[in-house]
């Protein structure tokens, strides 16, 4: 039986980013390896039925947790990249924008990480630019995006995989470029 892959996201996503967030130390890491998931899911669908869907999805997850401490074994990050499990880049780029602060060295730093976010989103093809624009920042739903642009949710996820995997390179060299230029 083929599951409606919208309805499996929306009824497994939270639990399984939960499981996967316990397992790893990064945020973005947790959220890449969900995405991960659901792409497989996506490109299992096509060729067979998954019976056990939670079974599946779990143990994808877990997979993908094992390859990925693999990986980051293999490219160590310095330890001063680390704050408490957070990753200092996502932390304090959230902190920037988030900053009510209104001296004028804080208005430029955020105005500057605005404008490169907005530079970074118009480097995305539209596709992928539209689909993270409407669930990130409009806070769409997929299934709601699906109906309104007659895109199937499956290429909406890949999409957004894509776009954010993007943007995190992009605005990490913006970060590290203002964090070293001092």
């Amino acid at each position: 039986m083929k599951n409606n892959i919208a309805e499996v996201f929306e009824k497994y996503r939270r639990k399984l980013l939960a499981f996967i967030s316990d397992r790893v130390p990064e945020e973005e890491d947790a959220e890449d390896i969900l995405q991960d998931v659901f792409l497989s899911l996506i490109q299992t669908e096509e060729t067979t039925s998954v019976m056990q869907i939670s079974g599946w999805l779990y143990q994808v997850a877990r997979n993908n947790i094992i390859d990925r401490s693999r990986k980051q074994k293999e490219d160590r990050i310095p330890q001063s990249a680390i704050r408490k499990g957070e990753d200092t880049f996502v932390y304090e780029v959230t902190e920037i924008l988030a900053d009510e602060n209104q001296a004028p060295d804080k208005e430029y730093l955020k105005a500057l990480v605005w404008e490169e976010l907005a530079q970074a989103l118009d480097e995305l093809p539209s596709e992928q630019r539209l689909v993270f624009e409407q669930t990130e920042l409009n806070g769409v739903s997929f299934k709601d995006l699906s109906a309104q642009t007659g895109v199937s949710v499956k290429t909406l996820l890949s999409r957004k995989h894509y776009a954010v995997k993007h943007l995190r390179k992009r605005l990490k060299e913006v970060y590290e470029a203002l964090l070293y230029d001092d």
